[in-house]
């Protein structure tokens, strides 16, 4: 139990009815959650208003509310809380609640369109292999040193951050790594955290079904650094357009990494297969197991964390050398018929394009390559005939298929992408819904030293439709035709 008045600490109140001495038990936004001598906080959100569940809260036990309108009638020996934002609020009562873990720990936010899972599941794998306890919040999972939790959103919300942070603070966690995305920043869920540093990767067409213009996402991402304190780094991508905007107005310290520009992080890339890279980092030269340049990127990122941290340059460059793919980002097997299959996680446009054409700068152009490729459902439409034009363009032959169609009509989608398919490119295009089939018939199509590059679900090991999570794991069921195949 902890006193109401000890959680508002930095909560900016409009104003309060009844007594901030009442003492609460846990907080919740969701009002099915809400036990004996809760505190509700009400939040407006994209399909229901926390403020229409004000009185189920109070009936299942709540002692107190957050709102940002007071209800037309109180309850007795209810304290009501106005603020301006009940996100905002939200983050600094959960960040008090908890006694500020993000204080105690080094966490690093890795914002941008591409490559956050990837840097933030690198930077915790080389800390780990460095000897240190580590955190990490991403969107594949959520890791307390060893103790592996699943994730639901890219950022979780301020409850679930600052419950995690401090259990890594309780586990002795230094470090934590953690995904920060536009809609994580733009509902304040990142709001109250104090940072030791922020990374920017790139930025490119995607969330578009949430935030309204290119301009505001930019805008977006560019406020995580906009609030940086003084201590902290702030590392930027500066081969990116966008990469000096995030920079324009931080306090932090400001580095940049670049394959193309000078930079203070800087990468050649001297060799590309399909193995891995040989890079020369900052005049050093490395071999690592990651393949593309894209992963060229990420590496200079984790490369330039790690120096900031105060690792020494030589020894981060060893651990990056023994650095292991991220789960359904590029993961490549060679079946013994000589073909190989990809997964990548590529679900954004330019995303797809770096995949494609890292596969056909290592190619010799002797042999097929067989994409398959879906978008999402309840996601960024406009993007989905881009995918399309350009999966057709750098494949020899594309199947354009469903991925997780959530509610939408998967046929639909397959429209929509098919739209975007040229003239000259029609007679390599098929379509099949069934994602299955679509990958048996890859496999049938596909001969010796033949790839196979399926994309957009990578990590995700399943299917989402009408609300109903199916088990389908991309890697699994191309491993299996192949062998059925015997290929």
């Amino acid at each position: 139990m902890i006193a109401l008045k000890n959680i508002l600490y930095k909560v900016a109140l409009e104003a309060i009815h009844g007594s901030t001495e009442q003492e609460i038990n846990a907080i919740a936004f969701d009002s099915r959650k809400i036990k004996q001598n809760d505190l509700f906080v009400a939040i407006r959100g994209t399909i229901s208003n926390g403020h229409d569940f004000i009185q189920t809260a109070i009936s299942q036990g709540a002692k107190a509310i957050v709102c940002d309108v007071f209800p037309d009638e109180f309850v007795a020996g209810i304290t009501y809380i106005k603020v301006l934002d009940t996100n905002e609020a939200l983050a600094h009562i959960a960040s008090n609640f908890y006694n500020n873990p993000s204080s105690k720990l080094k966490l690093i936010g890795i914002t941008g369109t591409n490559g956050k899972t990837t840097v933030a599941s690198l930077s915790y794998q080389l800390f780990k292999k460095a000897g240190y306890k580590v955190g990490l919040l991403s969107t594949v999972k959520i890791i307390v040193d060893t103790a592996i939790y699943p994730a639901t959103h890219t950022t979780p919300d301020s409850l679930t951050i600052n419950y995690y942070l401090n259990e890594m603070v309780e586990m002795g966690c230094e470090y934590c790594f953690m995904e920060v995305s536009s809609h994580g920043i733009h509902q304040k869920r990142t709001e109250a955290l104090t940072f030791a540093g922020g990374v920017f990767t790139n930025l490119s067409h995607d969330h578009l079904d949430y935030h309204a213009t290119f301009a505001e996402y930019r805008d977006v991402k560019k406020s995580f650094f906009d609030f940086l304190p003084k201590t902290a780094f702030a590392i930027t991508n500066v081969d990116d357009k966008n990469g000096a905007v995030m920079l324009q107005n931080t306090k932090a310290r400001k580095k940049t990494y670049a394959l193309k520009s000078y930079a203070d992080f800087r990468a050649q890339i001297l060799e590309s297969q399909l193995s891995g890279l040989l890079l020369k980092i900052n005049d050093n030269e490395v071999w690592v197991k990651l393949i593309g340049t894209f992963n060229a990127y990420n590496l200079l990122a984790i490369y330039g964390i790690a120096t900031e941290l105060g690792l020494d340059n030589l020894e981060v460059l060893r651990l990056v050398s023994e650095l292991e793919s991220v789960s359904g980002r590029f993961q490549y097997i060679i079946s013994e018929g000589g073909i190989t299959a990809i997964v990548d996680y590529a679900h954004t446009p330019d995303a797809l394009e770096n995949v494609l054409k890292t596969i056909n700068d290592i190619r010799t152009n002797n042999e097929k390559l067989i994409t398959v490729v879906g978008c999402g459902g309840d996601r960024d439409k406009t993007k989905r005939p881009i995918m399309a034009k350009i999966a057709s363009e750098m494949s020899n032959q594309l199947i354009i298929t469903s991925d997780n169609p959530r509610t939408e009509n998967p046929l639909d989608i397959i429209a929509e992408m098919e739209a975007g398919v040229e003239p000259q490119n029609f007679k390599k295009v098929l379509s099949i819904e069934d994602r299955k089939q679509a990958i048996k018939v890859a496999c049938q199509l596909a001969s010796a030293k033949d790839i196979v590059l399926i994309a957009g679900k990578g990590h995700e090991t399943y299917q989402e439709i009408n609300g109903i999570k199916h088990d389908f794991d991309d890697m699994k069921i191309v491993k299996e035709f192949l062998q059925l195949l015997n290929k």
